[in-house]
């Protein structure tokens, strides 16, 4: 059961959210992306990213568009707001904005450490299709790569 605050709107990101966004990228990860690497990545055409606000930004998503497959290359919920149903809940809405876009499946990479993500990722239809060596860095760790329908 999910625990989703009263208030939370789940929306496009748009360029006033940056400094939040990055804020909170800053807090979260040990190599964070730039405010410009989100500017960027935010006015791309393949792109579609997602933010989380209950007052301020507790949350965001995004995925990469190439043909009808998707990478997931960002999800972020604030420490103080996790097992709230939030990241879910902003996949959910990213993947259904996707499939009525015509994308037919989606891959991520996940620390194999994480075991919550990975709980998440496998409710969401994510399956282990492999593992990249050393994907991450401080700490240095290997990545499960994951899909979700039927991957040639």
């Amino acid at each position: 059961m999910r625990d989703l605050p009263e208030h939370l709107r789940i929306r496009r990101m748009q360029d006033d959210d940056l400094d939040q966004v990055t804020a909170l990228e800053q807090k979260i990860f040990s190599i964070p992306w730039t405010r410009d690497g989100f500017l960027e990545s935010l006015h791309s055409q393949y792109t579609l990213y997602l933010v989380a606000e209950i007052g301020e930004i507790v949350g965001y998503c995004g995925y990469m568009r190439s043909f009808e497959d998707a990478d997931i290359c960002n999800v972020a919920v604030a420490p103080h707001m996790r097992s709230r149903g939030i990241g879910e809940e902003m996949l959910r809405m990213l993947m259904e904005m996707g499939r009525k876009d015509g994308i037919e499946r989606y891959t991520l990479e996940v620390r194999v450490s994480n075991k919550s993500a990975l709980r998440l990722y496998k409710k969401l239809g994510f399956e282990i299709a492999g593992i990249r060596k050393n994907f991450y860095a401080l700490p240095t760790e290997d990545a499960y790569i994951m899909w979700t329908g039927e991957v040639e």
